[in-house]
């Protein structure tokens, strides 16, 4: 998949109750090992927000890259954030069907569309 300009990405999953507090403080501090994975696989201005009405962690990201599908599989291969997700995983629900956590061939986190766009005017 080649692109030129960046993918953006926007993915939901559900937060448990009772995790709230230690998701927030695992990201508040987010190990160097799996930010440099994500760098690695082109991933940047990353972020991740949470609606607790609904309990809901959106996560929004750009890729730079020219090869997602693989870049995203060596993330998935990196023994940081394999450990990682080991601890987050546990913390989250899927919306996802069948979804037996992140890096597997079912999604964990669910993509969601975008539609609507505006960057305003270059300067």
């Amino acid at each position: 998949m080649s692109i030129s300009h960046p993918k953006r990405i926007c993915q939901i999953i559900k937060l448990k109750p009772s995790a709230v507090e230690e998701y927030k403080g695992i990201h508040a501090a987010v190990w160097p090992g799996v930010l440099a994975a994500l760098e690695r696989a082109h991933i940047m201005d990353y972020s991740i927000n949470y609606y607790p009405p609904f309990r809901l962690l959106i996560a929004t990201m750009k890729y730079t890259g020219s090869n997602f599908e693989a870049d995203m599989k060596a993330v998935s291969e990196d023994p940081e954030t394999q450990k990682w997700w080991a601890i987050t995983d546990g913390m989250q629900e899927s919306f996802v069907e069948g979804a037996q956590g992140s890096g597997q061939d079912v999604p964990w986190w669910t993509e969601v569309e975008e539609v609507f766009r505006f960057e305003g005017k270059s300067q």
